[in-house]
């Protein structure tokens, strides 16, 4: 299937700098996929003559006269900059000219104008952000990672469908393992809304296995980690965060005196392929998963490595029929409520 990706050149921290020679590449390993690339269009044009490239068959430039800041409120972008480059591209979703939208920038614009836009699927109250994790088993999709700080037992219920659905469309896996974020793995944990959401969830027909812990995700326990928006986002930060304190940690010891930097040298093939393993880069793209079109988050501070990474994440989704097959199951999930 040949597939056009809409790009918003403009957003995120480093803007077309990014996007545009990220697209580029994405060309040269997909012969069948296209861009429309949607910012202002001198600087677009500007990146592509650096890259000695210029607009063509696959890739095309839409002229988009605003851009949505980092820090921009969702309701002010949403209804003041209607020729956002981040809009303009989520438009041509919309219209069907793309079919998908990949975005590095402001989250909370991105889903404010993502919903109003493209509206959410058929049985799907909220839209929520999915991510991949890496396990010790391979990699985990968590959400939700922060659209949704208050959830009710249904919208988990709609999360796990929609989750257990896109792995496995992307991930070829029949039936994915759902678990259900919690204080404990015994039935008896967790508050009221989480209790009602395990039982829907056994009741679903998804392969579910329970309740799991915080460890959980990282020990690849299920393929799926259920939880709201406000768990979900905490999880991520706090490990965001730990990463971040154990890599200052090793370069502080092995810069400590000549000894330590000498073991750093011999260690480097080792710490290498540990960096490369957990290297965050290669998990960028959050899905803003339950609407009615694909729409790709990635990382602001994205290199263009990483935003390939989200790019492919989109094409995936759009080559496999993610939207088709969540809408169907939960079509069937009511029909067999009513």
């Amino acid at each position: 299937m040949d597939v056009t990706v809409a790009i918003d050149c403009m957003g995120g921290d480093h803007g077309a700098h990014v996007t545009v020679p990220a697209a580029l590449a994405y060309l040269d390993r997909d012969p069948r996929t296209s861009f429309i690339l949607t910012g202002r269009q001198d600087v677009i044009e500007r990146e592509l003559q650096r890259a000695s490239a210029a607009a063509g068959k696959r890739i095309r430039v839409r002229h988009a006269t605003e851009i949505v800041s980092m820090g921009e409120p969702p309701a002010l972008a949403l209804r003041g900059k209607k020729d956002s480059s981040m809009r303009v591209a989520i438009d041509l979703v919309k219209s069907g000219e793309a079919h998908a939208c990949v975005s590095a920038g402001n989250t909370g614009a991105l889903m404010a104008i993502s919903r109003f836009v493209l509206k959410t699927l058929p049985g799907i109250d909220r839209p929520a952000i999915t991510s991949i994790l890496p396990t010790l088993k391979g990699h985990t999709y968590v959400l939700d990672l922060g659209a949704n700080v208050d959830c009710t037992a249904e919208h988990l219920l709609q999360f796990g469908v929609m989750a257990s659905e896109l792995v496995a469309s992307v991930e070829h896996k029949e039936r994915p393992t759902v678990g259900l974020l919690n204080v404990g793995e015994e039935d008896i944990k967790g508050n009221e809304v989480v209790k009602q959401a395990a039982d829907l969830l056994r009741a679903s027909g998804l392969n579910f296995s329970g309740n799991v812990e915080g460890d959980d995700i990282y020990m690849g326990t299920t393929d799926i980690v259920v939880c709201d928006g406000f768990v979900g986002n905490v999880a991520l930060k706090a490990s965001e965060g730990l990463a971040q304190m154990l890599s200052t940690y090793l370069r502080e010891e092995f810069s400590r005196n000549f000894l330590t930097r000498l073991c750093g040298l011999i260690t480097l093939p080792v710490i290498g392929a540990f960096k490369r393993r957990v290297d965050p880069r290669r998990y960028n793209g959050a899905t803003l998963l339950g609407l009615r079109g694909i729409v790709i988050k990635s990382h602001g501070s994205a290199d263009a490595f990483a935003f390939g990474f989200a790019i492919d994440r989109a094409v995936e989704e759009a080559r496999t029929g993610v939207l088709v097959h969540i809408a169907e199951r939960m079509s069937s999930i009511q029909k067999s409520a009513a």
